[in-house]
């Protein structure tokens, strides 16, 4: 199958795709806010060959539903459940950007049986200090002047000024203003009180913390989550920011199918 599809999920339609290899392992991909399954197109391309890949819009973002009130982490690790199981997936690498770690993270709390390798891609397991109300005024800010005016002002803090330059991220841009608003606020809703720090000192499977290089203090929360994570892996993406598989692809993708094949090398330099 490479078309998108839909599972109707307590009432809201997720819209998901699968590529890649009959017989291969499971990857599945979660989106951060303001993008959809296309943010992954570049790891889809570099590890089609070799891996089943599943890919869905989490809520109220690309071809999904917005839900009619703000979603916990629970709800959405219940919406990746519920497509392991439509897909008959036992098990599976868990990819998650950005918003995409807390749902992984609430993932491996309610069935960690179901994850064989964790990726946790630029974000943070619970809601940082003054968190709530820096969401709040993001929400203020996108309900009185939308979309767009907002995607403007998250573009230079996402993306590098050669990236922007260049073009190369200017149709996650377009992501971004054709994001729902009120699927914008419902998302961002869910990120202003979560904490999943509990969650990382129980985690035992293969796991690799990825972060762009740029992208604010997210570096510094991610090699701490990385402490507390036994065994785990943590590496930062030169000159990339919150994006990293979509800015830096190459080093992205290289990193990755190391872990994902158990070549990962952690002397060698990006």
């Amino acid at each position: 199958m490479t078309f998108c599809s839909e599972l109707v999920i307590d009432g809201l339609s997720i819209r998901y795709r699968v590529d890649g290899a009959r017989q291969g392992p499971w990857l599945v991909f979660s989106n951060s806010l303001m993008t959809d399954m296309s943010v992954w197109a570049n790891q889809v391309e570099a590890l089609g060959e070799r891996f089943r890949i599943l890919r869905y819009d989490q809520r109220g973002h690309g071809g999904s539903d917005v839900p009619a009130q703000v979603p916990t982490f629970q709800r959405l690790a219940h919406d990746v459940l519920a497509l392991l199981d439509h897909q008959e997936i036992d098990r599976c690498t868990f990819v998650g950007l950005s918003m995409g770690v807390p749902t992984g993270l609430a993932l491996w709390q309610a069935e960690s049986s179901r994850i064989a390798r964790l990726v946790l891609v630029d974000g943070q397991a619970k809601t940082a200090p003054g968190g709530g109300a820096m969401w709040q005024e993001r929400i203020d800010f996108v309900r009185k002047h939308g979309m767009k005016a907002f995607a403007d002002t998250v573009m230079p803090r996402w993306f590098s000024p050669d990236t922007l330059e260049s073009g190369r991220a200017e149709s996650v841009r377009e992501g971004m203003v054709s994001t729902p608003m009120e699927g914008f606020a419902a998302m961002a809703g869910a990120l202003q009180s979560f904490d999943f720090s509990d969650v990382l000192g129980s985690i035992s499977v293969p796991t690799l913390l990825l972060v762009g290089e740029n992208d604010g203090q997210a570096p510094v929360v991610m090699e701490h989550m990385h402490q507390q994570i036994a065994g785990s892996r943590y590496r930062v993406i030169p000159g990339a920011g919150h994006i990293p598989n979509w800015e830096r692809p190459d080093l992205f993708n290289a990193v990755l199918g190391e872990f994902l094949t158990d070549e990962f090398r952690p002397d060698v330099e990006a």
